[in-house]
């Protein structure tokens, strides 16, 4: 029931998700552990506008997105300088969009989990001379570990059910920018009812497998991050 270029769609969601999920854990890391601890006055406007994607209409996203990403766009123009093009409609530009999109569903989980640790942990590695970098690797992750897996799964899961952001940037180019969600939508207006069930299908059972390890996990070790 799977065609050539619904593979090819589903590798690109794949990589996607992979590759979205694995820089928000990157850079989304440091952001929420200062989030946690820091003592910021407008810290409130930072943590709005992560959160800004969880209100805003993935296209009005997805269109700002693109014009920054485009040619006469900041990204675009920065990109030219370098000598190479614009972002706009690539696995580039669908990659940075995901990130965007994706970010409040990893940052928040991490920042979760480092505020539920407390101080006390940290005071005492303190006491026994761990440096920063020590305290932080061989206490704090271990003990937000839960927060981790819930912000890879969450990071990866919304990756994959995109589709609004990733249609403005990437537009539906077959074995490029095409992914699982705008797929099931040419089928679907190609009244291809079939083809559509199979992925669609396919998608709501990795999510709800995803979605029950997750809670699964958390109930199993205790809910440190929710």
């Amino acid at each position: 029931m799977w065609s050539e270029a619904d593979i090819s769609a589903l590798v690109i969601t794949a990589k996607l998700a992979v590759s979205s999920t694995l820089i928000l854990l990157l850079v989304g890391t440091p952001l929420a552990w200062w989030m946690a601890r820091t003592r910021v006055r407008y810290k409130f406007l930072i943590e709005a506008l992560i959160a800004l994607p969880l209100v805003l209409p993935p296209t009005v996203l997805g269109f700002y997105l693109l014009l920054a990403l485009g040619p006469r766009g900041p990204f675009g123009q920065l990109a030219a300088m370098l000598g190479g093009s614009s972002f706009a409609f690539t696995f580039t530009g669908l990659v940075i969009g995901s990130v965007f999109y994706s970010m409040p569903f990893v940052i928040q989980p991490l920042q979760n989990a480092f505020s539920s640790i407390g101080t006390r942990p940290l005071e005492v590695a303190a006491t026994l001379r761990a440096s920063p970098r020590d305290r932080f690797f061989s206490v704090v992750v271990p003990l937000a570990r839960n927060g981790f897996v819930t912000a890879a799964v969450l990071g990866f899961a919304h990756t994959v059910g995109e589709f609004g952001v990733v249609l403005m940037i990437g537009g539906n180019i077959p074995g490029e920018t095409q992914v699982l969600s705008i797929a099931i939508y040419d089928h679907v207006e190609s009244l291809q009812y079939v083809h559509a069930h199979w992925m669609a299908g396919g998608l709501l059972l990795l999510s709800f497998v995803l979605l029950a390890s997750v809670y699964a996990f958390n109930k199993r070790f205790g809910v440190l991050a929710a």
